[in-house]
């Protein structure tokens, strides 16, 4: 196995013009206020349900368990508050900006109508502070999603909250649910995001605080696209995965010097519903003792297979089936590839039993860890079987020294967005050609993987490739981009655009 450092490598033919290019501050290309007209009101169905709630962005404090920080939220605890619907239902959800920058709000996996996708510049004018924007959309598709912010790092502050879109065909096969909300912390810590940024682009102090400048060994794993299989922790799948050293790692907001705990009834199936909010943390999560009957991913059902642990890389999510046991136990979130902060922690109590240490360690991480993209979809979650009709190349490029990042040859505002016509059945092949790991996330559209599985959410490992098919049944101008937050501000976006 040949060895790499993620500071020295840089590879995938991003030229030395690009090199140059300052890699800090919002990359979102830049427009004239007013640019965008205000979206049409959406009207009611006869009979359509229609779910209404403010999300206020505004400077706060939040206790994270017996650790107060300030930073930036919706409402005064992390996460958000949970907006919950019906597939079909129309959502009217307005965006109160009490910040002192502009914000937006993202919805994570939905294939909405493009004007209220909430990227700034792309689809909306930004939300100027002390102003308001309301987005209107049906959510079609049932599962678990989430919604962030999609303006510079605040994602990586308290800019995020879980939106769960119910499916009214559903049985309920399960007794309790549960909503777990995995996260990376830093800000109000001795730095803010914005300051870490800073000094990874060299824009800032270069004392390396706040980042994880670890010289890890990376396999050279080659092109692919069939899958790695299930992997060991101590055969790590995922080289490098994320460049800053966080002091926690949280659950529902919470440290795991105070976890949240879970209740539940020995024997009950719980449904829990995952969610990787984090800005630069892949986790590994299991349930001490426990098997995780894994259905859903991004949304969308597949085979159900059952496994001891599973990771959940940034932006990615998992509905799992737990048959619980009597007592008390670890729900253990591990960040892959860190060496700093420790872990994050729930506790499942059915019984007697005291609550696990901070640091507890349960073995179902020293085993087979599932990856997610090995499942195979339901038949009901397939693709439409039928001829690709354009195919487009989207290669992730990089390095860490410089502090650079970008696709096909450019950051975001000086890299050629993918063309497409409605209508079409796009295959993009999706490379990455850096040694770290990159979740990427394509705006507007769920994507088939060449088994079929349905994600809008995909871990490529380092040199890996996957062919990703979509139907172009959604126009407008969409973001494809890295969801390492720190990544993309640093250049690791496009566009996909449909031709006029």
């Amino acid at each position: 196995m040949k060895t790499y450092s993620r500071r020295t490598v840089f590879t995938g033919g991003l030229g030395a013009a690009a090199l140059t290019l300052a890699a800090c501050g919002n990359r979102t290309a830049p427009t004239e206020a007013g640019t965008f007209a205000p979206p049409p009101a959406l009207t009611p169905k006869a009979g359509q349900n229609v779910v209404t709630q403010t999300l206020t962005a505004a400077p706060t404090t939040v206790d994270l368990g017996g650790k107060t920080v300030s930073t930036w939220a919706y409402g005064e605890s992390l996460p958000g508050p949970l907006i919950r619907a019906t597939a079909g239902d129309l959502l009217r959800i307005t965006l109160e900006n009490r910040l002192p920058e502009i914000s937006t709000i993202h919805w994570h996996g939905i294939r909405l109508h493009n004007a209220a996708d909430g990227v700034p510049g792309m689809t909306q004018d930004a939300v100027e502070p002390e102003a308001s924007f309301t987005y209107e959309f049906v959510a079609p598709d049932p599962g678990t999603y989430f919604l962030h912010s999609h303006v510079g790092l605040q994602l990586d502050r308290g800019l995020y909250a879980p939106l769960i879109i119910d499916d009214p065909d559903e049985p309920g096969d399960y007794d309790a649910e549960w909503i777990v909300t995995l996260d990376d912390w830093i800000d109000d810590t001795g730095q803010t995001p914005d300051e870490v940024l800073a000094a990874l682009t060299g824009a800032g102090p270069s004392d390396g605080g706040g980042m994880d400048h670890g010289d890890m060994p990376m396999g050279d794993d080659g092109p692919g696209g069939t899958g790695h299989g299930g992997m060991t922790m101590g055969g790590e799948p995922w080289g490098d995965a994320g460049d800053v050293a966080y002091p926690h790692f949280l659950v529902n907001g919470r440290v795991p010097e105070a976890p949240e705990i879970f209740e539940a009834k020995p024997r009950q199936r719980v449904r829990v519903r995952l969610i990787n909010a984090s800005a630069d943390t892949i986790f590994a999560l299991a349930l001490g003792d426990h098997d995780l009957s894994v259905t859903h991913s991004d949304g969308f059902a597949v085979e159900p297979v059952t496994a001891k642990a599973l990771y959940l890389g940034m932006g990615e999510r998992y509905d799992v089936v737990v048959a619980v046991k009597d007592g008390m136990f670890p729900l253990v979130a591990r960040p892959v590839g860190k060496t700093s902060g420790g872990q994050a922690l729930a506790v499942l109590r059915t019984g007697s039993g005291s609550v696990p240490a901070p640091d507890v360690q349960v073995r179902e991480l020293d085993g087979e860890v599932l990856i997610g993209s090995t499942l195979e979809p339901a038949e009901t979650a397939r693709l439409e079987d039928r001829a690709v009709d354009t195919e487009l190349t989207l290669a992730l490029q990089g390095s860490m020294q410089p502090y650079r990042w970008a696709i096909n040859g450019g950051p975001y505002g000086q890299n050629t967005p993918l063309s497409i016509r409605e209508g079409q059945r796009v295959r993009i092949i999706a490379s990455n050609q850096t040694m770290m790991t990159h979740p990427l996330h394509i705006h507007g559209h769920t994507f088939a993987l060449p088994s079929g599985l349905r994600k809008d959410t995909v871990l490529l490992a380092a040199m890996e490739s996957f062919a990703l098919d979509f139907d172009a049944d959604n126009p407008g101008r969409w973001a494809a981009h890295c969801h390492n937050a720190y990544h993309q501000e640093a250049g690791m976006m496009t566009g996909i655009d449909y031709a006029s």
